[in-house]
């Protein structure tokens, strides 16, 4: 399983929440599977929210699930019911409630807003999100690390949910949804170009400096 990656708003507010809920949780019979559905549920609320005119508790219930999507791991841990499909079932519904979540807001916009281009904002939005999801998922394991620090990491799940929110109850989402686009969207070109430089200068180490983890997968690799 992928080790658990929890970025600046995850460790200093969400995980003060999940954390405790999730013991309590660990009391009952629901299962991680349950827990990860539940977090689903919430943006799917987050999602009728927005297309009810209600953005303020569109982007609370935004960052609600946020809070929620840390809970299946913790109850996992604890019941010792770690699965290869909950953390798979987890990072798939985590991409339909990001698109849930941020068409929501679309269509808010539409209606309460009277900006240019609300539907290209919002595709990039979209797009930079599900991107930098899949850029670190395609990464291989021994270098994902590389996109869990630095300007690699600010626009993880937890950072864009928590702008989400604060856009929304401001009332300015055409404007969240814009920042979100810019944001997500430069992380996955700058992630490309300090991945392709990083990894270019590690094709090009002689093999007396591989440690002899690298050089055996490297022999495994030419034998296959």
């Amino acid at each position: 399983m992928d080790v658990v990656y929890d970025g600046f708003i995850s460790r200093h507010i969400n995980r003060k929440l999940s954390e405790p809920l999730a013991r309590i949780l660990a009391r009952t019979r629901l299962t991680p599977n349950q827990a990860t559905w539940g977090a689903m549920g919430i943006a799917v609320l987050s999602f009728v929210s927005f297309v009810m005119g209600q953005n303020i508790p569109g982007g609370i219930l935004a960052q609600l699930s946020s809070i929620a999507d840390g809970i299946d791991g913790s109850l996992a841990r604890l019941k010792g019911m770690t699965s290869v499909f909950g953390s798979f079932l987890d990072s798939a519904l985590d991409r339909y409630a990001d698109a849930l979540i941020v068409l929501g807001m679309i269509l808010w916009s539409l209606s309460h807003e009277s900006y240019p281009g609300t539907w290209l904002v919002g595709f990039l939005a979209i797009v930079g999100t599900i991107s930098v999801s899949y850029t670190r998922a395609r990464i291989d394991p021994e270098h994902r690390l590389l996109f869990d620090k630095g300007l690699s990491s600010i626009a993880s799940r937890d950072i864009r949910l928590f702008l989400i929110m604060l856009g929304c109850v401001a009332g300015q989402v055409y404007f969240c949804l814009a920042a979100i686009a810019i944001l997500t969207n430069l992380v996955v070109f700058y992630r490309l170009i300090y991945s392709y430089k990083f990894l270019r200068a590690e094709d090009r180490r002689p093999e007396s400096d591989l440690r002899p983890a690298e050089l055996e997968e490297d022999t495994t690799t030419k034998q296959a």
